[in-house]
């Protein structure tokens, strides 16, 4: 069988498994390419929560407009809120993969499916086994209750084949996808799922190259591809991998499982909306100024578990009763208790906030939902239980979590218990006064209770243990060992443990039987200490740097910024520099010899924009920025053998994907283009692509070492020079001249020529080769510049324009009294008569 089992729905009602090809009427369905061949045999879920089968002629008119076919796939453990979707519609060979992260709302899931209204939705049947459903199959299922469910199982979500398909069937001119999705593991698993089962229900394949295959972004979030993720390393330290100087790693002062979720989601998924982000950044301002509501609030969060997977392993019905299973029951019962009795403290560190999002968060936790859990609780399980670190302190809080009473036959176990305990301690004492050595009892979850002793080995009879002792182990001086008594005596205390872990467990499954329908209040509380956990974080961050608030308007304007994680490495702080882009100068070229800083100062530029639109403060003096909807970079020289791609290769793909995905509201990186190749065709290729971003209203910061590039300013006024200055020094060894780096950026581009040559000779290149390089370097340089002039007109043109820019940027943001407004605008018309002065004469007359 290929896809699940062949159980009838009649046999495991909650395990939707779509019918083995030998099943009834399948092949003959198969042969049909419509989706709605009323001869295909689905096996349909007891739950009314699924609706109609396709069968019906309801079902058929009701889906004769629905086409599509979307397969969802949610990520494990530490990556549960990353969902991953791929779908194709019937009627139209388009292939649309997605993955963000979404919290346990799934609001982002379900927005997306409601806008692709799909025929039929197919998940993992791990998301929907018996006792075992995920919340996001309840949730899909309960929204989309008339579209039709399939389950295939998870070894068919497999994002190796995902990628093989997207190589095989996606169409040329859109093979830049495949560079986006490349490290989105679980849309791969996604599309691998869908496209096998499309293909199986189809009985049809498709053709090599024959699908247009995209992958579009979350909705309310900013798009920023793998390869900016990686070239940015906001997530992952490209030189080291467990290296924590990232974006994620600088910021993350987190407390909880969630919360580093949360941040490390967020940094990959910057926001887009500026009211939300004002939102988290009043947050931040308030932890900042209220101290006391800073250590109230971090001092609750910490105490707080992962709520997220507290939440799914309490929802799940285990389908066996093992030992195991129960003390994992019993313990999570725990962890609740432990959990809810934190929403007291959390509304008392809450409860004289003053941002609205706070407040929010305030009146959330006045949910009567998380008394009355509370209280279920403590009718069965003592007061003392809680969560305590160590596995035999935890051992005990989970024998004695019940309350005494309540079942008799559970308090005469514990009472067994209790006395074998008292046995072996008694016995571990007998020992050590028989044999005169400094014994102690010890226990470990792998060996229960054996004997410790810290000895030299000179002080021991002979050297060794007495002969009684077994399974001996030593580690310096501490001797680890246990005896044939105290094995007995542990075998008995395991068994007396089973029949506590038992009843307990009964006990437990009835309470939590009472508490389900009151359980959902968690998944409010699991966002909210997340969130809070996150914004405390930001705040904690401000407190180690001078981080400044960011404000929003239509321009990108950062006064004196500096690199955030460069910070945390070098000794000294990094040189700050500012940066100015608007619509009037939305394109800065950047040059300045090797080493000069030309790197570090884009990548800072990218992550002060993510930090601002995640709601973190920024490092700089001041800093304005405008929302970017996408942030691209083209950075590194590397060539990819994996994919086999060279050097100008891989810049092409990148430079491709930009332009067929940048839009007027993205922030563009380029880090040197076209250096794969010869001088010509790079300079050719690099003006042919500045044309094409100039023509978009994106803002796009480029270094290159084409100084040939920066007379484009001739002709487009939206371009502004900029360059990073150097200092000639003589050293007093040799009378040599040296470069001494300033990092200090400056308007203009550089004066410097031949800092290539410069940089070799710093090298061990022989000196006859560096002398024949600069003989050869001025003769070309005598054959080939011809330089732009500009002409005194597109100079006049490049004035106007630049002050009817400053204009439109004054209407739209000045928030200066009409006194200031008008010393500022006489101080534009001076600027302006000063730079063309015919012009300014002429304006005076009128």
């Amino acid at each position: 069988s290929y896809f699940g089992d062949k159980s009838s729905c009649a046999e495991d009602a909650s395990a939707l498994n779509f019918t083995s090809s030998s099943s009834r009427g399948l092949n003959s369905a198969c042969v049909r390419k419509t989706p709605l061949s009323s001869t295909r045999s689905l096996c349909r879920s007891h739950t009314p929560l699924i609706g109609h089968s396709v069968t019906s002629s309801s079902a058929v008119s009701a889906h004769s407009i629905a086409s599509v076919i979307v397969a969802v796939v949610e990520g494990r453990g530490l990556a549960r809120g990353e969902v991953g979707m791929a779908s194709i519609d019937l009627k139209n060979p388009e292939v649309i993969l997605s993955q963000f992260a979404d919290n346990t709302t799934y609001a982002k899931v379900i927005t997306k499916l409601k806008i692709l209204t799909p025929l039929e939705i197919i998940m993992s049947n791990t998301a929907c086994d018996a006792g075992n459903t995920t919340k996001l199959f309840s949730l899909i299922t309960e929204h989309f209750k008339n579209v039709t469910f399939t389950t295939v199982q998870r070894k068919y979500f497999n994002e190796t084949k995902g990628l093989e398909y997207i190589e095989q069937l996606c169409a040329s001119e859109f093979s830049t996808v495949f560079m986006e999705v490349q490290s989105k593991y679980y849309c791969l698993a996604a599309v691998a799922a869908l496209l096998k089962y499309v293909e199986f229900i189809q009985n049809s394949v498709y053709a090599p190259k024959s699908l247009k295959v995209r992958f579009q972004g979350s909705e309310k979030t900013a798009m920023i591809d793998s390869s900016s993720a990686q070239n940015l390393e906001l997530v992952t330290n490209n030189r080291d991998s467990r290296n924590g100087h990232t974006l994620f790693g600088i910021l993350n002062y987190t407390k909880t499982p969630g919360g580093s979720r949360r941040l490390r989601s967020n940094i990959l998924e910057p926001l887009v909306d500026a009211e939300t982000i004002n939102t988290r950044l009043d947050c931040v301002q308030e932890l900042l100024q209220d101290e006391e509501l800073f250590f109230g609030l971090q001092a609750v969060i910490s105490k707080f578990l992962d709520t997220e997977q507290l939440l799914s392993v309490l929802v799940q019905i285990p389908k066996q009763d093992t030992v195991k299973t129960a003390e994992s029951k019993i313990t999570n019962l725990i962890y609740l208790k432990h959990t809810l009795e934190l929403v007291e403290p959390l509304k008392v560190a809450l409860r004289n906030c003053s941002t609205p999002l706070l407040k929010a968060y305030y009146s959330s936790l006045e949910d009567s939902r998380f008394g009355i859990i509370l209280e279920k609780i403590t009718t069965v399980i003592n007061d003392d239980t809680r969560y305590a670190k160590g596995c035999l302190n935890m051992r005990t809080q989970k024998c004695y979590a019940v309350k005494p009473n309540v079942n008799e036959f559970l308090d005469i176990a514990r009472r067994t218990y209790t006395e074998i305990v008292d046995d072996i301690a008694g016995l571990i004492t007998q020992l050590a006064e028989k044999y005169n050595l400094p014994m102690r009892t010890s226990f470990s979850s792998a060996r229960g209770f054996f004997i410790q002793m810290t000895a030299d080995c000179s002080t021991l009879p002979n050297g060794q243990l007495p002969s009684e002792f077994t399974k001996i182990t030593k580690m310096k001086n501490t001797y680890s060992f246990t005896s044939a008594d105290l094995i007995k005596m542990n075998e008995r205390c395991q068994e007396s443990l089973r029949e506590i872990y038992h009843m307990t467990y009964l006990i437990v499954c009835k309470l939590l039987n009472e508490i389900y329908e009151y359980i959902h209040c968690l998944y409010k509380l699991s966002d909210i200490v997340s969130m809070l956990d996150m914004l405390l974080s930001f705040a904690h961050a401000c407190t180690l740097s001078d981080y400044v608030r960011p404000e929003f308007t239509d321009t990108l304007a950062i006064k004196q910024g500096w690199h955030p994680i460069l910070e945390k490495i070098a000794v000294e702080k990094p040189v700050s520099n500012n940066t100015y882009l608007t619509e009037g100068s939305s394109f800065i070229i950047i040059t300045g010899p090797n080493m000069s800083g030309k790197s570090t100062y884009l990548k800072q530029i990218a992550l002060c924009q993510i930090m601002a639109q995640i709601g973190s403060y920024v490092p700089a003096e001041y800093c304005s920025f405008r929302i970017a909807e996408q942030i691209f970079t083209r950075i590194g020289m590397d060539d990819d053998i994996e994919t086999n791609a060279s050097t100008f290769m891989k810049e092409m793909k990148e430079i491709t994907y930009i332009i067929q995905n940048a839009n007027d509201k993205s922030l563009i990186i380029i880090d040197e283009l076209g250096r794969g190749t010869s001088t010509e065709e790079g300079i050719g290729i690099c003006y042919a692509a500045c044309e094409y971003l100039l023509s978009l209203k994106a803002f796009t910061l480029f270094a290159t070492h084409f100084l040939e590039l920066c007379h484009i300013d001739a002709l487009y006024p939206n371009v502004e020079n900029y360059h990073f200055e150097v200092q000639h020094v003589r050293s007093s060894v040799g009378n040599k001249e040296k470069i001494a780096y300033t990092y200090k950026l400056s308007k203009g581009y550089t004066e410097e020529k031949n800092y290539g040559l410069k940089a070799a000779e710093v090298s061990s290149l022989p000196p006859s080769i560096i002398l024949d390089a600069k003989e050869i370097t001025n003769h070309i340089a005598r054959q080939i510049l011809h330089r732009q002039k500009s002409t005194p007109e597109t100079m006049k043109q490049r004035v106007v324009y630049h002050l009817a820019m400053r204009l439109v940027q004054t209407a739209r943001n000045s928030r200066l009294d009409p006194e200031s407004l008008r010393i500022y605008l006489r101080g534009l018309k001076k600027k302006y008569e000063v730079h063309c002065p015919v012009s300014g004469a002429s304006n005076k007359q009128q």
